[in-house]
């Protein structure tokens, strides 16, 4: 009998699902002081776990989870198996290990096989894509995502007389799994996963944890792909659990029975509140507000920048006075990375095309695109843009943008070593008939720019997707400087022409 080909597999992170329920009779009878212990305890392990401080790499989250099987879920991300047995240990040291017992837990290692390509695998060869090479490193050594609502199923594949996977032959399967693969594609933006190898581990093959804004997205996805071969005739399935994120501060509202994410949150909250266009991105140092163009999405995009500045409101401020929008509402920010790169325009659209299909698997992910200089200028630079509805997701795609070819700086980084002021904007959306004219009253309006005390650079870039997608690049010397122009009647009058010429609002960000 001819053996049958398996697939080769690339092993990374190990990841611990631990389910706990709470005996929520002891918790009531206890003492306040020995509630208080169980809780500063709690929370000082789970915050530890956030922050990964138990291990060189890694992400913890914890999840409130829904029905009777168990309350709460531990999940844990680490380098190495000895990690998460370590992690698991400690938590049963605490003084809220006590109230709690492990009703379930999963173990299994995050994974990448030939079933997605062979390249991989081959010493001599090497992955031609960059953006499918990022793809698997981020399968190997994922990330949480920041999505509210979690569900988790372990899985395997059947192996009886009329189905049995094991004995199809490798192309069969691969054809299956792409097939599967397509499926979890088309809901790319609304459900994340981290699947991972359980095969020795635990009682099944995979463990499978999905990620959604919307549960509903959840239960639609797993109801297609029931229809799929691989699954109607090759799976088998333990038990499903669903829950939903919250963070380790939380706990005394969870164990209080309150509303977790706790309503009237914490300093960090209250930070968020106060400034609300205010937000840090990888390195703490740089503000922004908002581009105000729909980029092909229903929302509104911006950036973030440090709680403790109120620069930007205060720009804000200035420019609303003169009929600028310069802003999101409030509780709509979302985060941009923008690095300027001196490489081939074709060569970085490729390599983000790569990215994209990547990034297009994270809920929190709205955009990312080239922007070309307009002026046909040689020498000028290339932006890239890529904007998220979190933070922490910013941060990580920055850390993939920054690897993109000939990357020369990351907006908000001074161009020389002293102090200056860029904004990233206007973002404009540009009536196509208007175009042409738009561009000629950018050439009018860098003359004068040129001219004027602390400005060192403007661009005009263009959308390389679509050309009435623009926004215009600056450098100063100084805030003071930048004030100077958008407080100038030079610069009334192109707020005044733009109403005529524009499709929304322009709205600025700054870099600081």
């Amino acid at each position: 009998m001819d053996g049958r080909t398996p697939p080769r597999t690339k092993e990374g992170w190990y990841i611990l699902h631990d389910f706990r329920t709470i005996d929520w009779d002891a918790w009531r009878d206890a003492p306040d002081h020995v509630r208080e212990r169980a809780l500063e305890e709690g929370q000082s392990f789970l915050a530890d776990c956030e922050a990964v401080a138990d291990a060189e790499d890694g992400d913890s989250a914890l999840f409130a989870m829904l029905g009777h099987e168990t309350d709460l879920l531990f999940m844990h991300i680490r380098p190495t198996m000895a990690d998460i047995e370590q992690v698991g240990r400690r938590f049963d040291k605490t003084a809220l290990a006590e109230f709690t017992e492990r009703t379930d837990s999963y173990v299994s290692v995050a994974e990448v096989s030939d079933y997605v390509t062979d390249a991989y695998f081959e010493e001599d060869e090497e992955v031609e894509s960059t953006g499918l090479s990022r793809y698997l490193e981020q399968k190997l050594y994922p990330q949480i995502p920041d999505a509210e609502y979690v569900n988790f199923y372990p899985m395997e594949k059947r192996r009886d007389p009329e189905y049995n996977w094991y004995d199809l032959p490798f192309e069969d399967r691969s054809e299956h799994m792409s097939a599967h693969g397509d499926i979890g594609r088309s809901y790319g933006g609304k459900v994340s996963q981290i699947t991972a190898g359980s095969i020795g581990f635990d009682d099944y093959e995979w463990s499978v944890s999905l990620f959604a804004d919307d549960p509903a997205n959840i239960k639609n996805l797993l109801a297609e792909m029931r229809f799929d071969q691989s699954t109607s005739k090759y799976a088998e399935f333990g038990r499903f659990y669903v829950g939903r994120r919250f963070e380790s501060h939380d706990l005394d509202a969870y164990m209080a029975g309150d509303a977790v994410p706790a309503e009237d949150g914490h300093e960090d909250a209250e930070a968020d509140a106060d400034h609300p266009h205010a937000h840090a991105d990888a390195d703490g140092e740089r503000e922004s507000g908002d581009d105000g163009h729909p980029h092909g999405n229903d929302s509104d995009e911006g950036a973030g920048g440090p709680p403790s500045s109120v620069a930007g409101d205060d720009v804000r401020d200035e420019l609303e006075e003169q009929g600028v929008y310069a802003g999101k509402p409030h509780g709509e920010d979302v985060h941009a990375v923008v690095l300027y790169s001196e490489a081939d325009s074709e060569e970085l659209f490729e390599e983000i095309e790569g990215l994209r299909s990547n990034f297009d698997h994270y809920d929190t992910h709205i955009k990312t695109a080239v922007y070309e200089s307009v002026s046909g200028d040689e020498e000028a630079e290339t932006g890239v843009v890529s904007l998220w509805e979190t933070e922490r997701a910013a941060d990580t795609a920055a850390g993939f943008l920054a690897d993109l070819p000939g990357i020369v700086r990351q907006a908000g980084d001074d161009e020389d070593e002293d102090d200056s002021w860029g904004t990233m904007g206007m973002f404009y959306t540009v009536k196509p008939e208007h175009r042409e004219d738009f561009v000629d009253t950018f050439g009018d309006v860098s003359g004068l720019l040129a001219e004027m005390d602390g400005h060192r650079k403007t661009d005009l870039l263009a959308n390389r997707e679509d050309e009435n997608d623009m926004f215009i690049a600056s450098r100063w010397d100084s805030r003071e400087d930048a004030m100077a122009f958008f407080r100038s009647e030079e610069f009334a009058q192109t707020v005044d022409y733009g109403r005529d010429v524009l499709a929304d609002r322009p709205r600025h960000v700054f870099l600081a």
